[in-house]
């Protein structure tokens, strides 16, 4: 019999996405092949405190796993290198040992998709679903990944970058920028977040100012974009040197934009895969997300957004996310689903591509 992995779920985490986290750790867990694995599971609360956990999935997914004690012991990751591990203390002080081969950080936004979790395991030695620390943090700044792939020929929306604090002092110069540059509408984004978090329409200067101070409570650095008029097309990449598009989904979304409400919470976007696309639209895309997956250098998966703009099918980059939701609903799973996949070997696959980036 093979031998099982070794395999931390990791969940929730000190962001302004914790409960899509987990969503998507609890459908992680529920289609994930117990005969493969040795699974422990990690746990993140909002305020940053990280415990082993041993309790029931369900009480993941309805926000519960923190409250019973008996449940819990205080962890960490070894940073020794190549020690693979967490060590996990209970009340008494006595320190239990966990073997680690991989990790699945099932978990979105700050602290852990941008490169600071990614670091940390990164220091064990330890493989791990998804991009590297430095790939992970560029790709989660919204502002560097678009100053990095400008130099590619990659189609992009025109944009502003403003830094915080500057609305206060310099917002007629920063409008007299963004009406020269962009015209309105606009859209107003925190540089590092997801799940369109802190995203707001702007339509004359008294929204681009409110917009910017709602951005502001989530990042220190502003995007404000043109407002491109497409359809919203995601393209689902898998792989590490050899990356591959596998398949576009369109959303089709009753909101005026796609934003967090309607991705996890009124329910009432559809999808269409694969979006309905011309043959060469499919192969612009394709190629073009695996340009971007490559020339970021990302690793295991990545979803790839971008607008379909008018009759001709003018595709313009809009964000790349290189830990996608994966809840029940989520589109990258559907999407790879769609391409052959299961559920369960998708996951399979994506643990093989971790183990595949194992450091020492």
């Amino acid at each position: 019999m093979e031998k099982k992995i070794n395999l931390c779920i990791m969940f929730g985490g000190n962001s302004t996405e914790y409960e899509v986290s987990l969503k998507s750790s609890y459908s992680v867990l529920s289609n994930i092949d117990r005969e493969k694995y040795n699974i422990s599971r990690v746990g993140i609360t909002r305020d940053g405190k990280m415990y082993l956990y041993s309790g029931a999935d369900e009480n993941i997914l309805n926000n519960t796993w923190a409250n019973d004690s008996a449940f819990l012991k205080k962890a960490l990751f070894s940073t020794s290198f190549g020690d693979h591990a967490v060590y996990a203390v209970d009340a008494d002080g006595k320190a239990e040992r966990v073997a680690v081969d991989a990790v699945f950080p099932v978990m979105h936004g700050a602290y852990c998709e941008d490169g600071r979790l990614q670091g940390m395991l990164d220091m064990s030695g330890v493989g791990y679903v998804g991009p590297g620390c430095a790939s992970s943090a560029v790709c989660m700044d919204k502002a560097f990944t678009k100053m990095l792939l400008e130099n590619y020929d990659i189609p992009l929306a025109k944009c502003v970058y403003v830094l915080k604090g500057q609305v206060a002092n310099e917002f007629d110069a920063i409008k007299s920028d963004v009406e020269e540059k962009l015209g309105y509408p606009v859209f107003v984004k925190p540089a590092n977040s997801g799940s369109s978090v802190g995203v707001s329409k702007a339509r004359n200067d008294t929204e681009l100012k409110a917009a910017i101070e709602n951005a502001e409570k989530f990042d220190g650095k502003i995007l404000i974009e043109e407002a491109i008029v497409g359809r919203e097309v995601e393209v689902a990449v898998i792989g590490n040197e050899d990356p591959v598009a596998l398949t576009c989904g369109e959303i089709i979304s009753d909101a005026d934009f796609y934003d967090y409400d309607d991705k996890y919470n009124n329910g009432t976007s559809t999808n269409q895969i694969p979006a309905k696309v011309k043959e060469e639209t499919w192969i612009n895309l394709k190629n073009t997300a695996e340009k971007i997956f490559k020339t970021l250098d990302c690793k295991g998966l990545s979803r790839v957004d971008f607008f379909v703009c008018g009759e001709e099918e003018r595709i313009v980059f809009n964000e790349i996310n290189t830990l996608p939701g994966f809840t029940s609903i989520s589109l990258y799973p559907k999407m790879a689903i769609h391409s052959g996949y299961t559920y369960t070997n998708l996951i399979d696959k994506l643990v093989d591509l971790a183990v595949q980036q194992k450091k020492g």
